[in-house]
């Protein structure tokens, strides 16, 4: 089995998610008492999210860096940064210290079109919803991707640093969401992609009726993937 290397604490909150997804995923796979050999470097959320603030990606870069590379003296051989907003500077990060960095996005995408859709809404921080990073690992499999209007994202944003991050998940919030995903689906969308991996701990399958795409269990299956070989 190889070692994983997780990067977490951005939030907490949905790095134990990871954790548990993780082992879950191998046991499933390997039975008896065999679960994952991981290391997690958990941050502490504000500094990210005061360099989120001041759009200072050079100091996050340097930050996860400096992490990435102490996982890999401990024996990491792959990289998951268990935050989509983190992935704006992955392909960064995967030069800087030459392992494998599964990405989220990618691994979505992938499973966007193995499920046949073809028209996407995207729910994430602003930074996910509003740059390209994310948005262009699924046109580049002819996927198109609709976000929120600008109020909705506003609202998203500001909910997953200030209540989400931090464990809360008002009923009043859940609300305003699935109202914004509904419009989402008026707009034609065939599925959702919750683009926060804060946001699967609110939103469940069974509140739509159109595919939701959980990164988290996504990114988490593929990590699992990956370390049994099998990708």
């Amino acid at each position: 089995m190889k070692k994983l290397g997780l990067i977490g604490g951005i939030s907490w909150v949905s790095t134990a998610d990871y954790y548990k997804f993780i082992n879950e995923g191998i046991n499933k796979e390997l039975g008896g008492v065999n679960f994952a050999e991981c290391i997690i470097y958990s941050f502490n959320y504000d500094d990210i999210k005061r360099n989120n603030e001041n759009n200072d990606w050079e100091s996050t870069f340097n930050m996860l860096s400096k992490a990435c590379q102490n996982l890999k003296n401990c024996g990491a051989e792959a990289i998951i940064l268990c935050a989509n907003t983190m992935h704006l500077i992955a392909d960064r990060i995967q030069e800087s210290i030459d392992l494998p960095l599964i990405h989220i996005a990618v691994e979505t995408a992938k499973e966007v079109q193995k499920r046949g859709v073809k028209k996407v809404g995207l729910l994430g921080t602003k930074f996910t919803m509003e740059l390209d990073f994310f948005k262009d690992k699924l046109t580049d499999l002819d996927i198109e991707v609709i976000i929120p209007d600008a109020d909705d994202r506003d609202f998203i944003h500001d909910t997953i640093f200030d209540e989400l991050g931090k464990g809360l998940f008002l009923e009043t919030t859940s609300e305003r969401y699935l109202s914004i995903i509904e419009k989402l689906i008026d707009n034609g969308v065939e599925g959702i992609i919750l683009g926060c991996t804060e946001i699967p701990l609110m939103i469940k399958q069974e509140m739509l009726k159109v595919p939701v795409f959980d990164t988290a269990l996504i990114h988490s299956n593929a990590a699992v993937a990956f370390a049994l070989d099998k990708i």
